[in-house]
C-alpha cells in the first residue's frame, strides 16, 4: 500500500502535467507573437508575413509580427530564446542568426543548436550583388576591378554584423581580396532605401528583397550568386557566368520556438507551415519574389537541426579567415 506522502507526490506530479497537456490540446487558444528580429521589408519579414497569413488561418488565432533589429538581429533571437515555450512566442530564424552570428559574436547569448525547438525550414533565396543606379561598372569583372582600384572611397551597405547580407558580402570581399568602408543599419530594408538613394554604392542581398526595385531600375544588378539564373531576373547572370565562380551562396529563413516546447505543440505548427507552403497562392507569391520553396524532406523539424549546425561550422571556418 503507498503510504500518504507518496500518494500525496505522486497526485501533485499528476497535477503539474495536468495544465501543459490541457494547454497543448486547446492550442492556440490566444494570438501568438512572430518576433521577426530584423526591420520591417527586409528578407525574413518578406517571406513570414505572406506565410503567417495562412498558418493563422488554419491555427484559428491571429499571428502578431514583431520587428525588432539590432545587432544582426542576434538581440531579438536572444530574447525569443527567453520566452516561455508555450508556443505564443515563436521566431523567425535565418542563416545569419543560426549560422553566422555564434561566429561574430563571441558572447552570443544564444547557442543556435540548442536553444530552440525547430519548426521547419520556410524559403530560400540566393544572394545577389547590386549597386545604387548610377555605380560606374555594369558586369562583375567591371565591378571587381572598380572596387580594388577605389576601396578607399566606396562603401557597402548591409544590415548589421553577423546578418545575412554581411555574411553575403564578407564572403565576396574576402574573394575579391578588399576591404571598403561597411555601413551597418538595422534591417535590409533601410540599407536597400539608401541605395536606391544614392547614399551606399552596393549590397549583398537576398533576392527576394530587391526584385521589384531591381525590375523598376532604381538600383543595379551586378550578378547572382546561384548556379542558375533567376526566373524574375531572368537578364542578370550568374556569379559563374560573370567571373566568379567561388560566390555561391543563398539566404534562407526558418521558424523556431523556445526549447522545450510540447510535442504536441511543435506538431500543430509544423502542420501549419506545411499548409502554408503548399498553398498554391502563397507559394505563388514567394517565387514571384524569388524565392526557393523547400522540399517536404528539406523543411522537417530535423533536417533545420542539422542545416543549423552546418551552417555554424561552415561559416566559422569562412569568417574566421577574415
Amino acid at each position: 500500500m503507498l503510504s500518504r506522502r507518496r500518494l500525496v507526490s505522486g497526485l501533485a506530479a499528476i497535477a503539474a502535467l495536468r495544465p501543459r497537456a490541457v494547454d497543448a490540446q486547446t492550442y492556440p487558444a490566444r494570438p501568438i507573437t512572430l518576433i521577426v528580429p530584423f526591420a520591417p521589408g527586409g528578407f525574413n519579414d518578406s517571406i513570414v508575413r505572406l506565410l503567417a497569413q495562412h498558418m493563422s488561418q488554419t491555427l484559428g488565432q491571429s499571428i502578431i509580427i514583431e520587428n525588432d533589429g539590432g545587432a544582426g538581429g542576434t538581440i531579438a533571437t536572444a530574447r525569443a530564446a527567453q520566452a516561455p515555450a508555450d508556443g505564443y512566442t515563436i521566431l523567425a530564424g535565418s542563416m545569419g542568426t543560426h549560422g553566422a552570428a555564434p561566429t561574430q559574436y563571441p558572447n552570443l547569448k544564444y547557442d543556435p543548436a540548442k536553444d530552440f525547438t525547430p519548426i521547419g525550414l520556410t524559403a530560400e533565396a540566393p544572394a545577389v550583388l547590386v549597386t545604387r543606379k548610377d555605380f560606374p561598372a555594369t558586369s562583375l569583372k567591371e565591378f571587381m576591378a572598380y572596387v580594388r582600384e577605389h576601396q578607399g572611397q566606396i562603401n557597402e551597405a548591409h544590415a548589421g554584423v553577423g546578418s545575412q547580407m554581411h555574411t553575403y558580402c564578407t564572403l565576396l570581399q574576402s574573394l575579391m581580396g578588399t576591404k571598403t568602408a561597411r555601413v551597418a543599419y538595422r534591417g535590409g530594408a533601410p540599407a536597400i532605401n539608401d541605395l536606391v538613394a544614392g547614399q551606399v554604392d552596393f549590397s549583398c542581398v537576398s533576392i527576394n528583397t530587391v526584385v521589384s526595385q531591381i525590375q523598376a531600375g532604381t538600383i543595379k544588378a551586378i550578378a547572382i550568386a546561384s548556379p542558375e539564373r533567376a526566373e524574375v531576373i531572368k537578364e542578370v547572370p550568374t556569379s559563374s557566368e560573370a567571373g566568379l565562380p567561388e560566390f555561391q551562396v543563398s539566404g534562407w529563413n526558418a521558424l523556431f520556438a523556445p526549447k522545450a516546447l510540447p510535442p504536441p505543440i511543435q506538431a500543430k505548427l509544423i502542420d501549419a507551415l506545411a499548409r502554408a507552403l503548399e498553398d498554391p497562392q502563397t507559394t505563388q507569391r514567394l517565387l514571384q519574389i524569388g524565392c526557393i520553396i523547400p522540399s517536404g524532406d528539406d523543411r522537417t523539424p530535423q533536417a533545420l537541426q542539422e542545416r543549423v549546425e552546418r551552417e555554424v561550422a561552415r561559416w566559422a571556418t569562412v569568417l574566421k579567415r577574415n
